[in-house]
């Protein structure tokens, strides 16, 4: 069975950190350009943060450049999303999705939920006092 699975989220105050991991299973997630998206209660689905194939190319969203970092691991099959200087708008679900979508080595999805081949169920991260 082809999926993902998120973990990692939880409560956390605001300044705190937490790092979610993306598995992968089925499939050779190194295939594959990663995206990492949240969506809060109440709004729309946005792209947080995204990579590579290769892990060269990374990129991130206005609100989390310079606390938050992507990277992955090929070999164990994971992507991960550390988190740092957490803030109450932070609240949301987490969840990574892959694209099979290859448009040159540095490309990578930081918004385009259409091209995303697989979904996890996404893991909830609360930011709060």
């Amino acid at each position: 069975q082809l999926q993902l699975v998120e973990s990692g989220g939880g409560l956390v105050q605001p300044g705190g950190s937490l790092r979610l991991s993306c598995a992968a299973s089925g499939f050779t997630l190194g295939a594959y350009a990663i995206g990492w998206f949240r969506q809060a209660p109440g709004k729309e689905r946005e792209g947080v943060s995204c990579i590579s194939r290769s892990g060269g190319s990374t990129k991130y969203a206005d609100s989390v450049k310079g606390r938050f970092s992507i990277s992955r691991d090929n070999a164990k099959n994971a992507v991960y999303l550390q988190m740092n200087s957490l803030r109450p708008e932070d609240t949301a679900v987490y969840y990574c999705a892959a694209s099979a979508q290859y448009r040159g080595t540095t490309w990578c999805p930081l918004s385009e939920t259409y091209v995303m081949n697989y979904w996890g169920k996404g893991t909830l991260v609360t930011v709060s006092s």
